[in-house]
């Protein structure tokens, strides 16, 4: 009897040896696909936004500063080299898309934000996608005010219900955007908890920009943290369904385009932010408080997880991923912008605290 159980104990052991062994291998796995793509020019602070020219491989990237340092819109080669900066000034910048249509990058300007008058309304810009420091930004259209989204009901186990009340302000707050195949431009609006749209993006001047309202939603807006709720957003090729991420909930949402349903189709995704699809139709999402990128089935199922973070270097980069915001996929490399942006107020207990240079990341996908 003594024999079996020392021989069942060292099967354990063994087993267990086994299966830390194969647990490093995925660490492994996930920390060598992270490789740094670009540092950011000292001073310029807190990459958000990212887009690509499919066309070149550029890579352009928005950074979130309230100051008082200023915001830039950068532009890179696909070998990592700057080749243009714009100055935004005082005005936060979130999401960026690239239109293939007019070859013009979409810039989410979160003027409103700032409480700064003469910045102007949180509106949707964009310039040419070969810009240099002088080119003229050009004004899409200012996202109308709508406020917060009526009250959320959530049952518990044990049958009661909570209601959620969102706040009567909500300000403006374009935050992500993506193009459909019929150029239609969809944006979501993290704190009044809607998905809007502008059809013909391309082809618009203010005066002729129309803003529509597809949904307005309590699943869209949020009582978590981060306080952000409507964030990432995906079409699907056919055009007929958006993946929204909301960050503050820890979710992926489903919106159906034409019947204007919203749906929860993946939970318990930390700081759902960015999202994007790859060629195989897997849906990458940015998880900006879990530090890594995981991507999703046609079911939601998260089927991989890459990257994790690794510290801070001796100059103040983050090693890996710190705060991963925003991705872009082109061809088999995966863009993430490390926003690496306290959040608590509190002192010490946030390696964001720590950074001093701001990095881009750069991932190779796993093969199907």
């Amino acid at each position: 009897m003594k024999k079996i159980a020392i021989a069942c104990v060292a099967a354990a052991v063994l087993a267990s040896g086994i299966a830390r062994a194969h647990d490093d291998d995925d660490r492994w796995d996930r920390r060598e696909a992270v490789h740094e793509f670009v540092t950011l020019p000292a001073g310029v602070r807190f990459p958000e936004g990212i887009t690509a020219n499919p066309r070149t491989g550029e890579i352009y990237v928005a950074t979130f500063d309230f100051g008082p340092n200023k915001n830039k819109l950068l532009r890179y080669s696909r070998h990592g080299k700057l080749i243009a900066e714009r100055d935004f000034g005082g005005t936060p910048l979130l999401g960026l898309a690239f239109d293939r249509e007019d070859r013009k990058v979409y810039i989410a300007n979160v003027a409103t934000l700032t409480g700064v008058p003469s910045l102007g309304a949180s509106r949707i810009q964009r310039i040419a996608a070969d810009f240099n420091a002088a080119t003229p930004i050009e004004e899409v259209a200012a996202l109308p005010s709508i406020g917060a989204p009526g009250p959320r009901t959530v049952g518990n186990p044990d049958g009661s219900v909570d209601t959620i009340a969102f706040g009567s302000g909500g300000a403006p707050a374009p935050n992500a955007m993506d193009f459909d195949g019929a150029g239609r431009l969809y944006v979501s609006d993290s704190f009044q908890g809607a998905i809007f749209y502008i059809d013909g993006a391309a082809g618009c001047v203010p005066a002729t920009c129309v803003v529509t309202t597809l949904v307005h939603d309590p699943l869209l807006a949020t009582a978590g943290f981060p306080p952000f709720g409507a964030n990432g957003v995906a079409a699907s090729r056919d055009g007929s369904t958006l993946f929204v991420a909301n960050t503050g909930d820890d979710r992926v949402l489903k919106v159906d385009v034409n019947a204007k349903t919203v749906g929860i189709f993946a939970e318990s995704i930390n700081g759902a932010d960015g999202v994007a699809f790859d060629e195989d139709g897997r849906l990458w999402v940015a998880a900006n408080q879990n530090d890594e990128v995981v991507a999703l089935n046609r079911n939601g199922r998260v089927i991989a997880r890459l990257g994790e973070f690794r510290g801070i270097d001796r100059q103040g980069a983050p090693k890996g991923l710190l705060f991963p915001a925003s991705l872009v996929i082109v061809d088999d490399w995966m863009y993430v912008t490390n926003l690496a942006l306290p959040l608590t107020g509190a002192t010490g207990d946030e390696p964001e605290e720590d950074v001093k240079l701001w990095t881009v990341s750069r991932i190779r996908l796993p093969e199907r």
